[in-house]
């Protein structure tokens, strides 16, 4: 491996190194993973990779080190300008692309015109919320009157059911939207169509026949040609107000009028991309990029007292500011709690008002965290016997479980075994109720909906890596043995997942100017991971435990020879078994991976270290 420092004082990347050889060396690390570089291809066609981003450094007016980045991620140099600085004018198609999107647009115009009332169903997560905000907001300045409701996780379960829709026909709703569901919902909302006009504004994958309805609005139907299948409902609902707005600019509405300013809409757009891990690519960065800048204006009330609430002081607001400090807190809501609390709270418009709703949210989401942490444990015992006994699926299913934090053991356990999990909360009725989660390349959400056709869920669907379910539970069994059987190759997958190194990086250069370059690859998340650097032979100055519960291990690190010292973070330190070793300023020297940040406080901006894995220095 060549270690010549660069330019921008990165010691490796891929298109460094003259063979196939791992990072570091490193087979396996204290969490028991091989370091690889991002794009293999790279180590065996190294000229290439180096030449595409000297192409792009040349083209863009990049740095080196993201023109290697972007090269590694296959970002062509005709194109680069469209990821750094993604616009909606460039990225953003005709909503029309989608079926059924001039009826729906055609049919909320007709209800503006009219001063009709309408219902707007959502659902309890944070998509959900947000689709339900967007289009409830739009609709009141234009000036109609609007119902809401959000189902109760546990009373009403997911999707359009008969009494609430029923509710909001006889309360004056004359058209009804559902946002974030609906599509498997035909025996709800074929029947009541009669009475009403109903919308659909909906992504997950199809089930079965449509709803007879007014409009089905998705781009993941079988039969439309958008193109869109990575758009989260937010942005389904963003595209159908533009397309609602546009008839009503052409039928003359706006001429004695106020025109909407739709772009203020996008900071909701933003989160509910985030929060359901859509693919941070194409017109989705431009949503998720666009929306963090009206975000961070704070100009949503709301959203402003939650980001207060939350401890959030950094102007730069961030995709990790909505999946990690906004996103859990509107969900617990709708987990444990009020399942319109976060939609309450997105459409607070009075400050006093907002603050205490956010103050609610946070209390709910700290109790959430206690009943997930005492779920964990225990589930965590079972997927280790499981895996022992040679499952390629882990099914945990428990008594007493909380059903609305079944969803984030599963994605916690998935994460320490590398496995598809299933998490399920046993009920006095007999039956379960559960969250799924998967890994890259194992279509968990396909095989959720052949186990309901099969016969052994009685409800079942969601997406590639995240699925719900219910079944009896007297069929757990059955439903083990037939996942088993059909992922049965996920048990050739590795017990910890490989981390995707992207450069080596000394200490010393481990600085703010090149934490600021690495940022303007973001926005990160899934589709385009916050790049992943190694820090080579570090030696630990300083180690301190910090936060509520002591479960941040801060650190001071420096190289091995010396020289300047940088601040590095490891989060839910409690249980790991990196902790005892950075803890030791004894112990010999570490190579650390993780992600470089420039983070500002008070004006002041530093570059943090934010650690994700750590191996013995041979």
């Amino acid at each position: 491996m060549n270690m010549g420092g660069l330019a921008d004082g990165l010691l490796a990347t891929a298109a460094d190194s003259t063979d196939d050889a791992l990072v570091l060396g490193v087979s396996s690390s204290l969490t028991g993973r091989r370091w690889l570089w991002r794009d293999p291809s790279a180590t065996r066609d190294a000229g290439r990779t180096a030449r595409m981003g000297m192409a792009i450094m040349q083209q863009a007016g990049v740095p080196e080190i993201v023109g290697r980045m972007l090269a590694m991620r296959g970002i062509a140099p005709e194109v680069v300008q469209d990821f750094l600085t993604p616009t909606l004018r460039a990225l953003m198609p005709d909503p029309a692309g989608m079926i059924d999107m001039d009826k729906a647009a055609q049919r909320l115009a007709q209800a503006i015109t009219a001063s009709e009332t309408v219902g707007v169903f959502g659902d309890y997560d944070v998509d959900g919320a947000c689709s339900a905000a967007l289009l409830t907001h739009f609709l009141r300045q234009m000036g109609c009157r609007v119902i809401t409701h959000v189902p109760d996780r546990m009373n009403e379960g997911y999707g359009p059911n008969t009494p609430a829709i029923e509710a909001m026909i006889d309360d004056g709703a004359g058209v009804i939207v559902c946002v974030d569901c609906g599509t498997a919902a035909s025996d709800i909302l074929s029947p009541l169509s009669a009475r009403a006009d109903i919308i659909v504004l909906d992504h997950h994958k199809v089930q079965g026949d449509l709803p007879r309805i007014t409009a089905t609005v998705n781009p993941n139907r079988l039969d439309c040609p958008s193109r869109l299948h990575g758009a989260c409902a937010a942005a389904v609902a963003f595209m159908a107000v533009v397309a609602t707005a546009g008839v009503l600019r052409r039928e003359g509405w706006f001429e004695t009028r106020p025109m909407p300013q739709l772009m203020d809409y996008l900071d909701l757009v933003a989160l509910a991309s985030v929060c359901d891990v859509m693919p941070l690519t194409g017109l989705n960065r431009a949503f998720v990029t666009q929306g963090m800048k009206i975000m961070a204006r704070r100009q949503r009330t709301g959203l402003n007292a939650l980001l207060d609430v939350s401890g959030v002081t950094d102007d730069r607001l961030s995709s990790s500011t909505c999946g990690f400090a906004l996103g859990p807190r509107i969900n617990a809501g709708g987990r444990i709690a009020e399942s319109g609390l976060g939609l309450e709270l997105l459409l607070c418009e009075d400050a006093l008002e907002a603050r205490r709703l956010a103050e609610r949210l946070d209390a709910v989401n700290r109790r959430r965290q206690t009943v997930e942490g005492d779920i964990l444990d225990i589930a965590m015992d079972m997927a280790a016997r499981q895996r022992e006994e040679g499952h390629p699926v882990l099914l945990l299913c428990g008594r007493d479980w909380h059903p609305g934090v079944v969803g984030i053991v599963a994605g916690r356990v998935k994460e320490k075994f590398n496995r598809p999990v299933l998490v399920g909360a046993m009920l006095e009725d007999g039956t379960v109720k559960g969250s799924a989660r998967s890994v890259p390349g194992i279509d968990l959400g396909t095989a959720i909906i052949a186990a309901r056709q099969a016969g052994h869920l009685t409800s079942g669907g969601g997406h590639a890596m995240a699925a719900g379910f219910g079944l009896n539970a007297g069929d757990i069994p059955a439903l083990h043995m037939f996942l088993d059987e059909r992922l049965s190759h996920a048990a050739a997958l590795p017990d910890a997942v490989d981390l995707c190194i992207e450069g080596v990086v000394g200490v010393a250069a481990a600085t703010v100017e090149l934490a600021t370059d690495i940022g303007r690859l973001a926005p990160f998340g899934a589709g385009n991971d916050e790049p992943l650097l190694a820090l080579p032979r570090v030696r630990i100055l300083r180690a301190d435990r910090i936060g509520r519960e002591g479960n941040t291990l801060r650190l001071l690190i420096e190289g091995e020879g010396g020289g300047p010292r940088l601040k590095a973070l490891l989060f839910r330190a409690g249980d790991n078994p990196m902790t005892p070793v950075l803890e030791d300023r004894n112990a010999p020297p570490v190579h650390l991976a993780g992600w470089l940040q420039a983070q500002t406080w008070n004006g002041r901006t530093t570059a943090s270290f934010f650690i994700r894995d750590a191996a013995f220095a041979n």
